[in-house]
């Protein structure tokens, strides 16, 4: 049988660690464990065998990190050699009929434009190389593991479906929060996973099986796919230079056993400190646990890379604003590329309460793919919210939905079969909550009996791309009641039996039903409720309309939407008369620093020197604003998109009064050196914390990635640094930054160390002496305040 004959029909079992058995086998820091795959077959055939051998259905390939960033000229003949050997070892275990062997591919190290500086279709053809070369080898299946960014994740999925048909699996790293990296959220993953038709996701590594339990109930919760789960032998452990995981096998399939019996989870193994012993303890415990078939679950979820609406439950605000039609300034800014107006009407609908953004530049002179995507992807490096892509252009359309960070909506199809041959083959490949128009090739219905036909003919028509009534959004077409005064009875009625005959979903353009007469405000508000009473999913309106939105709160706080009426009281808590509406203002430096907007930043920086001098500007505005968002991301209320986009503004703010000062010096709070140490070419995380100690004022001596303890020591003694902050993504580059830290202890004791990285915690780090263990970003900046004596 084949793996996706088996897959969520009864327990397998994946394998354990990798790097922590290479290196108690004599793999050295700073080596790169996939070389071993030809420097030394023997070791890597006998670690592929004893996981046959104890009872793993599926093993990896050692390719975890085979990329042409790491191995240059050299990833076919890695991924060759490595493929031999799983074969070799599954021949020797007997398992040639039973065993399946999986392509395994870990992170790039790199962050993805427009945080970092690898390009999306770059990180796509770095993947397909390695996928060529597995699929070319003979794999069974690809894995995608220990991911914590979901473009990155994307990238991935989409080189392994276009360089293959194989079954791709996904693996996630989550924080102890349940967030990867950039923000993403066990529910926001699942929905985007589910939309590029991957056939498995799960957690890896980060956690032990007891910590990652409530994401894979999440995960569980959230998706119909089968769950992987390959936690790690507990946290990590150092003791006399050996490195080790505090969990042994017995209490490590003790927890397993538990996500088995009370998780609907499908595939368990283990990583990082996970041996063939916890494999076969494992594979004997859980096998007396009834299986149980993974459940069809009816969401329909948009996403961003971190939020997700939920469509359904309640209706659901689609910012109208970022569209030209009727609007002579955005028109003007569409012209003009004038970017940042445009991201001014994304935060100015956000800050309103709309929960997902409707983006559509199309205008004649336009280059309308081009457009759509810089606007798209610039609105997700300032905000949060889920986009709706709305475009008739089928090549902007494909362009969106593939540089799209997260499973967005799209608008739109409708019944005309030309139509649906051309977007729903886009929506089977990339995912997205597609909107429906009821009118085919006849035009738009009179009547709601056939508007209804033509959403069923919709819905059959999807079905036959695998597209789930789930993932369509009917909308029952708002006509203006100044030319058809039964228009708005009859848009009633459809919506009411889209919900009560259908089951579906729908949404409208709320304000088309006024066109053309006086005061629509009115007509629009009260139509709005009408609409919702009638079961309206989503509506298309303008939230900075203050009729639009107390109809939207009103209806939600009566309808018992509200909880503890939240949404209400936050919203007119402190209204005392109606607001007078005031003249747009130019945005403060503070708000353009929290925001993100970096041309607003340095606009109101020019502006902000005429009355203040550079360092008032910086002490009163740059900097608080700074520190608010560095706690709303140390709350896990803003993600590491936005604190970039932040850190960027700040830097525009920062050339500007440097240009003002005229050489002067700004006064420097410290000097530190950061580095990725010796075997390690993952400088994601070293990266953001440059970018955060420098905006806080310290000079950043940056010795870049694989460096030698040797260099660090060195520059240390040349520079007289008081600091260093030492990164590590892989447990087998530890040893790389215990040693550093030895080293500097030998020859510049005075010298701190701060570590960081996915693999440390604070007992890891004190076990290899380091003075502290930062989290992340803002982390390091408090403890190098705290080193120079800066008071927060």
């Amino acid at each position: 049988m084949t793996f996706l004959e088996r897959l969520g029909k009864e327990w397998l079992f994946w394998d354990g660690g990798t790097g922590t058995i290479l290196q108690s086998w004599g793999l050295k820091a700073g080596e790169l464990p996939e070389c071993w795959n030809i420097e030394h077959p023997e070791k890597i055939v006998e670690l592929n065998r004893m996981y046959f051998e104890a009872g793993s259905d599926i093993v990896n390939t050692n390719t975890f990190g085979a990329n042409s960033l790491k191995l240059p000229g050299e990833v076919e003949a890695v991924v060759t050699a490595a493929v031999e050997n799983a074969k070799k070892a599954r021949l020797l275990a007997g398992r040639d009929n039973d065993g399946y062997i999986a392509l395994d591919m870990g992170p790039t190290g790199k962050l993805l434009e427009p945080l970092g500086d690898l390009p999306f279709e770059k990180a796509i053809d770095l993947y397909k190389e390695v996928v060529r070369a597995g699929v070319k080898a003979g794999v069974d299946l690809i894995l995608i593991e220990t991911m914590t960014d979901s473009y990155e994740m994307k990238a991935a999925v989409l080189a392994a479906k276009e360089e293959s048909d194989l079954p791709v699996c996904v693996t996630m790293t989550f924080d102890e929060k349940g967030k990867l990296l950039t923000g993403g959220t066990p529910e926001a993953m699942a929905a985007m996973l589910e939309g590029l038709r991957v056939d498995a996701i799960g957690v890896n590594c980060g956690l032990g099986p007891n910590q990652l339990k409530p994401f894979v109930e999440r995960l569980c919760d959230a998706s119909s796919l089968p769950i992987i789960v390959n936690p790690n032998a507990g946290l990590p452990k150092n003791k006399d230079g050996v490195d080790y995981y505090d969990m042994g096998p017995e209490e490590f399939t003790d927890y397993m056993a538990d996500i088995a019996r009370t998780c609907d989870v499908a595939v368990l193994g283990g990583c990082c400190g996970t041996t063939p012993d916890y494999i076969r303890l494992e594979k004997e415990k859980c096998l007396a646990i009834p299986f149980r078939k993974p459940m069809v679950k009816h969401h329909s979820r948009v996403t961003s890379f971190s939020q997700v609406v939920e469509i359904g439950k309640k209706p659901v605000i689609i910012g109208e604003r970022i569209n030209p039609t009727g609007k002579k300034k955005f028109k003007a800014a569409l012209k003009e590329h004038d970017i940042n107006y445009i991201l001014s009407q994304g935060l100015e609908q956000e800050d309103a309460g709309a929960h997902i953004l409707d983006v559509n530049v199309g205008l004649p002179g336009i280059d309308e793919p081009a457009m759509l995507v810089e606007v798209m992807t610039k609105l997700q490096s300032v905000l949060a919210l889920p986009l709706q892509i709305d475009t008739g252009d089928v090549v902007a359309m494909e362009k969106a939905l593939r540089a799209y960070n997260g499973k967005p909506m799209l608008n739109s199809v409708n019944g005309k079969q030309e139509t649906m041959d051309a977007v729903f083959p886009l929506v089977a490949k990339y995912g997205a909550v597609v909107v429906a128009l009821a009118l085919d090739e006849r035009g738009i219905p009179q009547t709601s009996d056939e508007r209804i036909e033509i959403a069923q003919k919709i819905y059959k028509e999807a079905a036959k791309y695998g597209i789930s009534k789930d993932d369509i959004v009917i909308d029952g077409l708002a006509m203006t009641v100044s030319s058809d005064p039964t228009s708005a009875l009859t848009t009633l009625e459809t919506i009411r039996r889209i919900r009560d005959e259908l089951h579906g979903h729908s949404i409208l353009g709320v304000s088309n039903i006024s066109f053309g007469l006086p005061n629509r405000k009115v007509l629009n508000a009260n139509f709005f409720t009408m609409a919702m009473q009638n079961g309206l999913s989503c509506a298309i309106v303008n939230p900075n309309l203050s009729a639009m939105m107390d109809s939207y709160r009103a209806y939600i706080a009566l309808c018992n939407l509200d909880t503890n009426f939240n949404e209400y009281i936050t919203a007119y808590a402190d209204v005392k008369a109606a607001p007078v509406k005031k003249e747009s203002q130019a945005m403060s430096l503070y708000e353009s620093i929290k925001r993100g907007m970096d041309q607003n930043a340095a606009a109101a920086t020019r502006e902000g020197l005429k009355t203040k001098d550079g360092l008032t500007l910086i002490n009163e505005e740059l900097i608080p604003a700074l520190d608010e968002v560095g706690k709303g991301f140390e709350k896990g209320t803003l993600f590491l998109p936005q604190l970039l986009m932040s850190a960027e503004a700040a830097k525009a703010a920062f050339a500007v009064v440097k240009e003002s000062m005229q050489g002067q010096a700004r006064e420097v709070k410290g000097r530190i050196i950061l580095a990725t140490v010796k075997g390690d070419v993952h400088d994601i995380g070293k990266n953001i914390v440059k970018v955060m100690l420098e905006n806080y004022g310290f000079e950043v001596l940056d010795l870049g990635k694989d460096v030698p303890p040797e260099k660090i020591v060195q520059v240390a003694l040349d520079e007289n640094i008081r600091l260093v902050g030492l990164s590590a993504l892989m447990t087998t580059t530890v040893v790389s930054m215990e040693e550093t830290i030895k080293q500097l202890r030998a020859k510049k004791p005075d010298t701190l160390v701060c570590v960081g990285g996915a693999v440390m915690t604070q007992d890891y780090a004190d076990e290899i002496g380091a003075d502290a263990y930062c989290n992340d970003a803002m982390e390091t900046v408090h403890y190098a305040n705290k080193v120079f004596h800066v008071e927060e």
